[in-house]
């Protein structure tokens, strides 16, 4: 996938840019060599549904716009541990998403969000 050059990217300031970053990255996940039998076959995530937990979370993070979901995210639901190569490989994908579609402060807070959480799991794996 080409990518626009870096000056020609704007930052996440709308609901539509929020739902780029999520579906962008999401479909990342689903295809992913190592997080995708996580998602798919282990936690058995129900993606219309998830992706929509998805938009709600980084609006309220980035746009302050909806209040946050009160749900975890499907393999925290399953029970399971996320830590080591899932961890790692869930923030460069995500991190790699929002470089490839945006920049400025908004696309930096999401990229400081993401690795909060990646470290989050970390700790509780």
């Amino acid at each position: 996938m080409k990518t626009a050059p870096t000056s020609a990217l704007t930052d996440i300031t709308r609901e539509a840019d929020v739902k780029t970053l999520v579906d962008c990255f999401c479909e990342k996940v689903d295809h992913d060599e190592v997080l995708s039998p996580v998602y798919n076959a282990v936690a058995r995530v129900y993606w219309p549904h998830h992706l929509f937990s998805m938009y709600d979370f980084w609006s309220s993070k980035l746009l302050g716009s909806k209040p946050a979901p009160a749900t975890e995210a499907p393999v925290q639901e399953a029970g399971l541990a996320f830590a080591g190569p899932h961890s790692g490989r869930w923030l460069n994908l995500f991190n790699a998403t929002v470089q490839e579609h945006f920049a400025g402060p908004k696309a930096e807070e999401a990229k400081a969000t993401a690795r909060t959480i990646a470290q989050s799991d970390e700790a509780s794996a």
